[in-house]
Formats: C-alpha cells, structure tokens, sequence
C-alpha cells in the first residue's frame, strides 16, 4: 500500500482532528503517502483531495471540528455518486481510505467497498455513541461534559426561580449524553428512546414532590424522543407551574475535545491504518475493554445490548437518587 486518503463524514465530533492527525503521522511513520480528502464523501466525488504531511497536522490535536471539513452527501447515496468517487481515487492513486464518521459514513462506506472494491477501515467519531464493536466513539465524552457545563449553570436559574425546566441534548436515537447528562446533573428524570415512561406519572411526581417542598425540577430530553418544547407545554398545563424548555443544540459538537477522546482519537487513528496494511477492510477499528476490536460495518452499526443495559442501569439510578 502506497497511498492512502482520510477523509471526516458527517456530523462533526470534538477529537476528529486528533483522529487525522494520528493516521497522517502513523501511515507516514510507515511509508505511506496520504491525501486528505475535503468535506467527506462530497469532495471525493468533486476531486478535493490535498497532499498531507506531519507538518500539515500541526497543532490541532486539541482543536475541535475537523481540518477537512465535512459534509452530508445525498449525491454519494446513489451508485452513480459512488462511481464518480471511485473514478477519483483511481486518479489519485488512492490504495484505501480512512473513514472518520458514523453510522451513514459507515454504510457509504460499506457501498463503496462492496461495489467497486475499495479498502477502506472505518473510525467511529460521533457524540452520538451509537457505534457497536467500540466502547466509545470520539466525541461523545467531550459533548457530554458540553451538555454539562450548560445544565450545571441552568440549575442555578431553576433554584432560584423555583421553575421547572425542560432541556433537549442532541443524541438521534441513542440515550448516551441525555442518561449521563440526567445523572451527573442531577437531573429529576430523564426522557430518552427505547423505555416506557409516561408524561402522566412524570407530572404526578411533580405535583407530589412540590408538595413535599421541591420547587424546582429539570427534566432532560433526549431528542430522539421528544421536542423540550412540547413536553414543557404539557407539563405546564396538567401541572399548572411555571415550565421553561431549552435546547442546548450543536454546542455540544463544538469545542476542544477532552483528554479521553484525544486519547481515544490518537489510537483509533492509529489503529485504522494498521488495520489498512494488514490488509483489512470494509470494518471499523473500536476500543474494547481497552483493547483493540476489528468489527465488520454490518454489526457496527447494529444497537449494541450491552450498552443498552447499561444506559438502563444508570437512569433506574439517576431516578433513585432523584427522590
């Protein structure tokens, strides 16, 4: 393998940076070229491909975003999209590639691979950690600890106010930052996908907590399962307090990734480009238990039960701790 290209897909994640700084310094520790490819799966279609070095990865290891940009392509979901992109690293000589991204970039992935026989080793990077086959992705403590920040300052408002407030984390469909967040925050409940819960209980609990003297209460929203917005307004009305609802939105994106994801980010990398030369492809490099696991793109992006049980785990505490 002479040449490889790395290219960031998707939503952005603090830690992207480390990631492409760590593939670009370890594939050419080994001798390989690399080519950055810009703004994901769009630019390899266009042909933005840049000549990388160990100098042009300089000083970004705690920058958040991604130095090559990223992008959603609806283009790259067809063949044709795909075909075009292949055509591109044909020219440029690309041997395989270095996928930073999520569950989409990893299905784009996977297409590309099966069609037109591109190796390719997938990093999961996404706040979401929605990936299976890695403990963690790269990003998701760095936006939970985001999310944090910002609660941790709302609860002074809801004490003082003595209001309830209602605040959506991004997240899709996995309950990662809104159960973590829930409980390092001290919230009273938690709304997240896949359990049951029931407004009704929820505003019962209200009503029985400010008679026993809590004036205040905040509710975290995952917001794969609800606006904050509509669930202040029915709290409000089968309630009759004072609710507020506020999405905290893509700060949690943004920002400079915590020492865990630079680590994580800098073995992953790492990691991926072994996987390359060691000939596999069409998988995904993860952290497991602490150590290295290759896990084929099919089972990544599969919901992960053990993950399941622990998110499960951790809101049946954040309840209890709650009363």
């Amino acid at each position: 393998m002479k040449t490889i290209g790395i290219l960031t897909s998707g939503g952005d994640a603090p830690g992207m940076n480390a990631a492409v700084r760590s593939a670009v310094r370890c594939a050419i520790h080994r001798g390989v070229r690399v080519k950055g490819i810009l703004r994901g799966y769009e630019g390899l279609m266009a042909g933005e491909l840049i000549d990388m070095n160990q100098r042009s990865v300089s000083n970004i290891l705690g920058r958040g975003g991604t130095i090559l940009k990223t992008a959603r392509s609806k283009e790259f979901r067809t063949k044709s999209g795909r075909k075009k992109a292949f055509k591109v690293i044909q020219k440029h000589g690309l041997d395989g590639l270095v996928v930073i991204g999520g569950n989409g970039s990893f299905k784009g992935a996977y297409a590309l691979g099966k069609e037109f026989k591109v190796r390719n080793i997938g990093v999961p990077g996404t706040i979401d950690n929605d990936i299976s086959g890695s403990d963690y992705t790269i990003g998701a403590h760095t936006a939970v600890n985001t999310a944090l920040e910002a609660i941790d300052k709302i609860r002074d408002t809801v004490t003082s106010m003595e209001r309830i407030f209602v605040i959506e984390v991004m997240g899709r469909d996995d309950p990662f930052i809104a159960i973590r967040v829930g409980l390092a925050g001290g919230a009273e409940d938690v709304l997240f996908p896949d359990t049951r819960y029931s407004i009704k209980d929820m505003c019962d609990d209200i009503i029985a907590g400010r008679k026993k003297g809590k004036v205040s209460w905040i509710v975290v929203v995952s917001e794969g399962v609800a606006r904050a917005g509509d669930v202040a307004e029915i709290i409000e009305k089968k309630t009759g307090f004072d609710v507020r609802a506020i999405v905290l939105g893509h700060i949690q994106r943004g920002g400079s990734p915590e020492a865990f994801d630079r680590i994580l980010a800098s073995r992953l990398g790492y990691y991926a480009v072994e996987a390359l030369l060691k000939g596999h492809t069409d998988a995904m490099v993860g952290i497991v238990s602490d150590d290295l696991k290759i896990t084929p793109y099919k089972q990544a992006i599969k919901k992960d039960k053990k993950k399941v049980r622990l998110d499960k785990g951790l809101y049946n505490l954040t309840r209890i701790l709650a009363k």
